[in-house]
């Protein structure tokens, strides 16, 4: 999530307003609302667009095997944005291992999927045994890799001209979702009888 220089501005007297109460204008309180409706509608979006992936994932799964390159690349980010991967995902991927992405996707799925269960396992052990020892907490996942926004440090360096990379000619092209996902056809009714005008 990225803030403007308004946003950042507002968001700084309010951390200061915090750590030093003060009384606060009628447009500080404003700004801060504002602020607040901006973070929760990012937080919506963020959501919307996190059941679109794993929808997505779904219908890319239901695909394989010739939806192979679109569903690891789904995965992929879907594993990048915190998703724990589930019983169906490790099954196809057990599937198709004799690709070397999906036998490493598998390893990091199946480590994955391992802490998931051993952290519900915890949980359910520790609220339904009184007294239970707490269990040392997981290890953090990774953080996803920060870029730099325009305008930073990096728009002072020269632009590097970037090559484009010459396509394989052994890989098969990624199909387009409406070549996976044909529409579907509404059946014609027949027409209707013709009537004989008696005459």
């Amino acid at each position: 999530m990225a803030f403007s220089a308004d946003e950042l501005r507002v968001l700084r007297r309010a951390l200061a307003t915090a750590l030093h109460p003060a009384p606060l204008q009628d447009e500080d309180v404003q700004d801060c609302l504002r602020l607040a409706e901006s973070v929760d509608e990012a937080v919506r979006e963020a959501g919307r667009l996190r059941a679109f992936l794993l929808a997505d994932l779904a219908r890319y799964r239901e695909a394989l095997p010739g939806s192979l390159p679109g569903y690891l690349e789904l995965l992929q980010e879907a594993l990048s944005a915190g998703y724990d991967p589930e019983a169906d995902d490790l099954a196809a991927l057990r599937a198709l291992r004799a690709d070397p992405r999906a036998a490493g996707l598998l390893e990091r799925c199946q480590m994955l999927a391992e802490r998931s269960v051993r952290a519900r396992l915890a949980r359910v052990i520790q609220a339904t045994v009184p007294g239970a020892p707490t269990p040392a907490p997981a290890p953090p996942r990774p953080r996803a890799r920060l870029l730099a926004l325009p305008g930073g440090r990096a728009a002072d360096e020269p632009k590097k001209p970037s090559t484009p990379k010459p396509p394989v000619p052994d890989e098969r092209p990624v199909p387009k979702p409406s070549e996976v996902f044909p529409p579907r056809r509404r059946p014609v009714p027949p027409p209707p009888p013709e009537e004989r005008v008696a005459g």
